[in-house]
This record gives C-alpha cells, sequence and structure tokens, in this order.
C-alpha cells in the first residue's frame, strides 16, 4: 500500500471523528433486545405445574411449539399425553387435551414479560384477554415462560427449532 492510501485513512479517521472497524470481527456485537431474543420458532423441553398438595411437578412427555414472528404475531399448540386430559392443572388452557392459540404480542423491555392476546383460540375465553408471561432467556438459550399471575403457578421451557 502507498503513503497516499495511509494518509487517505487517517484523513478520514480524523473527519469522521473515530475509527470504524475494517473487518467485521473487529466490531462490538450488536445488542439484541428481549424482542429479537424472542423471535423465531420454538420446541417445547419441559413443564412444570403446581400438582396435588402444592408440589411442583416436572413433565416432558408434553409436546408443543411456540411462534412468535418478528411482524408481532405469535401462536402455540401443545399436546398432552392421554393420561392428563382434564386432569392437568392447566385444564383451563386445553380443551381434549390439546391446547391452540393465535393471536399477536407485545414485550415489555423493562420487565421481561410478553403480553399475548389472542384473535383465536380452541378455549375461547381466553380470546382477547391479555395474557402476560414473565420470560427468562438461559445462557444456553432456552427460553423459560411462567404465568405473571401469582395464583397460576407453572412454567414452560422452550429451546429454537434448528
Amino acid at each position: 500500500m502507498t503513503a497516499k492510501f495511509f494518509m487517505r485513512l487517517a484523513l478520514a479517521v480524523a473527519l469522521c471523528g473515530e475509527a470504524t472497524p475494517l473487518f467485521a470481527e473487529d466490531a462490538a456485537p450488536p445488542a439484541t433486545s428481549l424482542r429479537q431474543q424472542l423471535i423465531g420458532t420454538w420446541r417445547m423441553v419441559s413443564m412444570e405445574e403446581e400438582g396435588p398438595g402444592g408440589a411442583m411437578t416436572h413433565h416432558t412427555e408434553r409436546s408443543g411449539q411456540l411462534v412468535y414472528t418478528a411482524d408481532g404475531h405469535v401462536s402455540v399448540q401443545v399436546m398432552y399425553p392421554e393420561s392428563e386430559i382434564g386432569t392437568s392443572a392447566n385444564a383451563a388452557y386445553q380443551q381434549g387435551g390439546y391446547e391452540a392459540s393465535f393471536g399477536v404480542y407485545e414485550v415489555d423491555e423493562q420487565a421481561h414479560m410478553v403480553t399475548n392476546h389472542y384473535e383465536g383460540s380452541l378455549v375461547r375465553r381466553l380470546i382477547g384477554k391479555p395474557l402476560p408471561r414473565v420470560m427468562q432467556f438461559s445462557p444456553d438459550g432456552h427460553l423459560t415462560l411462567r404465568a405473571a399471575d401469582p395464583n397460576e403457578k407453572w412454567s414452560v421451557t422452550w429451546e429454537r427449532y434448528r
């Protein structure tokens, strides 16, 4: 490279006030909002809910899919095993062992909450009702959602489809 190139580079840096990275790996990683982390398709890993006597029960035999889109839409589907149809503490969200809802969502970055507003659901009384969820992302990329209502004692852990 010539001296003329380095003089132009020095002038460009001086005019900009600070040096910009020449290579992508030199740039600082962009800040990622909770909303950006939430966007995607998730597979259920496990669910915990309060069982008889108040003890928390860990379930891994349930399956489900959760989708948050960049344009603000949400959909969730959960399948419960036959042995739990109508007996789960989560019976308020399911019908016949199946849970399915869709609608829109909003994120409160400060409170670490996502609120789903369902436009359609197997359980019709959920339609139009705001359903706030506390969200937490683990270092390994899992998403855990739990009801913001302290009377609802459950949490669901999700992992991204890859």
